[in-house]
């Protein structure tokens, strides 16, 4: 059962959109927390954009939000990198988006001797980029990943994400990331939750993934699971994992939460 929600993490892809297709709900649930007052942010673990064209994609959707209403695990992870000081000059394996989005923050992304290594999801990955990346690795730099997603959704099933991408480096390094900042690690629940001054406890995360969306509420969030991604009845019955509360989409969680708060 939800209770006293004061703000709404919300995933995006197989939750609240799917490639270009609004998921059932999902603009009638932000009008419902604006009309109760509860705030609420998008949180994804998708780092193959940046937030300008999160925040343009979702617009075009017809979701009008601002900047301090989304949160993605780039924005996490640079904020990590400025709270533990780490160097500038980095190999970041991304995409353009993602690569543009850290030089704005004064860090060189292609650096010819990197002192730090940054993975993140990466459609534009080439046999190049991964032997760049495992000499990085193989030569101990500090070496942080975005997020732990196996797999992302897009129309039609889907696709390799940064998690396969981590099991191929330590297949052929033997090592696994110094930090992985987004879902379901605590890192980005706490800072999303500092950002508006709302206790974990009052949090709720709303997601289609079990082992990330879901598996946040370790760290002492609600979640919500919706069914309309990655994960089915059957696949939440033998994780042994129990959301907050269970829903088709974000039309019945809408449903929900008028009933509860």
């Amino acid at each position: 059962m939800l209770h006293d929600v004061r703000l709404f993490l919300l995933d995006m892809d197989g939750t609240f959109y799917l490639g270009e297709r609004l998921l059932p709900g999902a603009l009638e649930f932000l009008q419902l927390c604006r009309e109760r007052g509860i705030p609420f942010a998008f949180l994804t673990n998708n780092s193959s954009r940046g937030r300008r064209d999160y925040l343009e994609k979702l617009r075009r959707l017809g979701a009008a939000v601002t900047q301090r209403e989304l949160f993605t695990s780039a924005d996490a992870t640079l904020l990590y990198l400025r709270e533990k000081d780490m160097p500038r000059r980095l190999l970041v394996i991304g995409t353009p988006s993602l690569t543009a989005q850290f030089a704005a923050e004064g860090y060189e992304t292609d650096a010819a001797q990197p002192q730090a290594v940054v993975i993140g999801f990466d459609t534009t990955l080439t046999y190049e980029k991964l032997v760049r990346l495992c000499d990085a690795v193989r030569a101990g730099l500090p070496y942080i990943a975005t997020h732990p997603d196996l797999n992302c959704p897009v129309p039609g099933g889907m696709i390799p994400d940064i998690g396969a991408l981590i099991a191929f480096v330590k297949a052929a390094t033997g090592r696994e990331p110094d930090a992985v900042i987004g879902k379901p690690n605590a890192y980005i629940a706490h800072a999303a939750a500092q950002r508006f001054g709302v206790p974990l406890e009052n949090v709720c995360m709303v997601g289609d993934r079990l082992y990330t969306d879901i598996a946040l509420g370790a760290c002492g969030c609600q979640t919500a699971l919706v069914l309309c991604g990655e994960t089915s009845r059957e696949d939440l019955a033998r994780s042994g994992l129990r959301p907050a509360a269970v829903c088709r989409d974000l039309a019945q969680l809408g449903e929900l939460v008028k009933e509860m708060l």
